[in-house]
């Protein structure tokens, strides 16, 4: 059995900064070993624990998708010790990454129905994964019809805006972005925050739609109430709860919601799971 505590070693290949205020910075990383690259299979949806011997480990979302091959990719905010010495790090330094972690969002249950994907800030970074994978030409059959609704602070904010408008030029996935506010007299998306943007453009419900959140705890709490007023059932609600992971294995216990381990149960689900829990998420 491999030791879950003991990281792989990885190179950073690339670094590019994500957003405006540099807040923000996305890291590719290629693994120094191919056996561990291999033995590195995820599912979009799921976590990994970046680690800086001596400095640290912190979980963080995988941005990069399954189908993308040969490295992997998270977007880090600066918010700590071990994310400020990581935000310091250059192309070539060596570090390590213990994973994958947690649970995916259930793509056999997604299957040949209508996926809306909402997102808020930063925590877009699994988000940006899932979309990759169901628009894979080897993936998107599998899918009906793909709704995306995501929102930050300000344009220059939004994560993969050159993805974001790429997508937006495609005929077979429907983008809404939003920002809170903007001065920019060319912006051209919308302005409003995420829930209001989400009643306003979603599709409504039906037995064949389906709805992945993930953002900054109170969106999720006020985008619950907009996606019942369009039908959504609490099952047909999945969620990525994703700032409560902790060390990635369920060992120290500081995730818990109840008797859920959010490492080792989740991060994601739905909501009628959580609603059997404490209101604490």
């Amino acid at each position: 059995m491999e030791n879950p505590y003991i990281p792989y070693p990885v190179r950073i290949d690339e670094i590019e900064i994500a957003t405006e205020d540099k807040s923000l910075k996305t890291f590719k990383f290629v693994f120094l070993n191919k056996e561990d690259e291999e033995k590195f299979s995820y599912q979009a949806g799921q976590f990994a624990e970046l680690s800086i011997p001596g400095v640290g480990e912190i979980p963080i979302g995988i941005a990069s998708s399954p189908v993308e091959k040969g490295f992997v990719k998270f977007t880090v905010f600066r918010t700590g010790v071990v994310t400020a010495h990581l935000h310091n790090m250059k192309v070539g330094d060596i570090m390590g990454i213990r994973g994958p972690l947690g649970n995916w969002y259930p793509w056999d249950k997604l299957e040949n129905k209508n996926v809306v994907i909402i997102g808020g800030g930063f925590a877009f970074t699994t988000l940006r994964s899932s979309i990759i994978y169901m628009l894979d030409p080897a993936n998107r059959s599998k899918f009906k019809n793909i709704d995306v609704v995501y929102g930050a602070r300000s344009p220059g904010m939004l994560l993969y805006r050159e993805e974001l408008f790429e997508w937006e030029k495609r005929d077979d996935i429907n983008m809404h972005i939003t920002v809170d506010g903007t001065d920019d007299p060319d912006w051209k998306y919308h302005t409003g925050f995420v829930p209001t943007i989400v009643e306003q453009n979603a599709p409504k419900a039906d037995e064949d739609t389906y709805a992945i959140i993930c953002g900054p705890p109170i969106m999720i709490k006020f985008t619950q109430p907009a996606l019942t007023k369009l039908g959504y059932q609490e099952h047909q609600i999945i969620m990525s709860l994703e700032n409560r992971m902790k060390c990635g294995i369920g060992m120290c216990g500081r995730c818990n919601i109840g008797k859920e381990l959010v490492c080792k149960d989740g991060p994601v689900f739905t909501l009628e799971e959580i609603n059997q829990t404490p209101k604490e998420y």
